[in-house]
């Protein structure tokens, strides 16, 4: 039976990349992107819908599907500090997973990050770590987790920061006890998400980069 699905998140690297996937998988029915501006797309299966993200609950009906990308992210410089950037990528992410999980959807896929932990010293894999913690409380009957290191790709937006990164990591990343870290493409991310959106292996599973991308 084809599915549909539901993408927070699409117009970021990975979540861009999951939509167009997904209008060519054979599994899928139709496809709902909830944004926060209009993000138009060409294939029929693709229904955009602008929402509110400080009241998701008001856009519950939206949520009626088979599965939920969540792949919603910024960066602290974009949002102005750590707590706006919390909101983003947890209080808006955990929102949708609730509202979701309330609308009977049946699996999540989240987009998480290498180095994911609640008692982490870096505020950003602190706040990935306490999202993957909070929506495994979420009594969905599956839950895959993806942690990539450093996303790379096209974005609408530059970012300093990353670009630097994505110069140096593959240097670094050469050495064998890095290789796990090493920056991956933001379609390679989408491909393993369409894998696992086909047949969840696990109520619960989690793949890190080196089994989202295999070190050669």
């Amino acid at each position: 039976m084809k599915k549909t699905a539901v993408v927070v998140g699409a117009t970021g690297l990975v979540g861009s990349n999951v939509v167009n996937q997904l209008v060519t998988a054979p599994h899928i029915k139709f496809i709902i992107t909830l944004t926060r501006r209009p993000a138009p797309h060409p294939s029929s299966k693709v229904s955009n819908t602008v929402v509110n993200f400080d009241a998701l609950a008001s856009h519950a009906a939206y949520f009626n599907a088979d599965m939920l990308f969540l792949c919603l992210g910024t960066t602290r410089s974009q949002a102005g500090s750590i707590a706006a950037q919390r909101v983003v990528d947890v209080d808006y992410q955990l929102s949708a997973a609730t509202v979701a999980v309330k609308q009977g959807v049946g699996h999540l896929l989240l987009v998480s990050s290498s180095g994911a932990n609640t008692q982490s010293n870096s505020p950003y894999l602190k706040m990935k770590g306490e999202l993957e913690q909070q929506v495994k409380m979420l009594s969905f009957k599956h839950i895959s987790i993806v942690q990539p290191s450093l996303l790379i790709g096209q974005r609408d937006h530059f970012r300093l920061g990353e670009t630097l990164a994505s110069w140096i990591m593959p240097l670094l990343c050469s050495l064998p006890v890095l290789r796990r870290y090493r920056p991956i493409r933001g379609e390679q991310v989408a491909q393993r998400l369409m894998e696992l959106s086909k047949q969840p292996s696990a109520p619960l599973e989690t793949r890190r980069l080196d089994e989202v991308f295999p070190v050669p």
